[in-house]
């Protein structure tokens, strides 16, 4: 993926891959993923707000994939997976003050599941750690902001897109010069 992406400008495949899966359990587990905690993240935002969630994350776990594995290829959805898993807590996070209780439940939840999915991306070969952290970080961004500012959805799409229009030529212009010195 990287070099395709990096090299031959197939800027395309950091959608696409998202979309890919190496066998039927890893997409049953994704699917699972997205519909324990995605069916609640959609109803406590928009459906829209879910997209832009889900595919900002996806395309920067790809990004930080690349990154950190510039000859690597991955595919799936972790990145957009981890996203709305980071998604969920951005927004806890803007209404601890209003539920406290059910914030500290939610923090000891996602503790043990980001535990148990780091223990994971350790044990198993093959699983894309940096796109999980790409994608976890970036939806704790959108939910957060998005929780805050929950009218501002084009707003914050459209700064969104444009920061990763940035990540991406910036990620060009740095990896080309790391493995083609001139």
């Amino acid at each position: 993926m990287g070099f395709n992406v990096l090299h031959l400008g197939e800027w395309y495949r950091l959608v696409s891959s998202m979309f890919l899966h190496n066998g039927a359990m890893h997409i049953l587990f994704n699917m699972f993923s997205l519909y324990v905690v995605g069916s609640v993240l959609e109803r406590l935002i928009s459906r829209w707000a879910y997209l832009v969630i889900y595919f900002i994350s996806g395309i920067v776990g790809g990004l930080f994939f690349i990154f950190f594995n510039p000859v690597g290829n991955a595919v799936g959805a972790s990145g957009a997976i981890f996203g709305i898993f980071g998604a969920l807590a951005g927004f806890a996070y803007v209404h601890r003050k209003t539920h406290p209780r059910v914030f500290l439940s939610f923090v000891q939840q996602f503790g043990i599941i980001l535990l148990l999915n780091f223990v994971l991306g350790v044990v198993m070969e093959n699983i894309a750690m940096s796109a999980h952290v790409g994608g976890l970080l970036s939806g704790m961004l959108l939910g957060g902001v998005i929780a805050r500012y929950p009218h501002r959805l084009s707003l914050i799409t459209l700064v969104s897109v444009v920061g990763l229009v940035m990540g991406y030529g910036y990620l060009m212009q740095t990896i080309r010069y790391v493995l083609i010195p001139s």
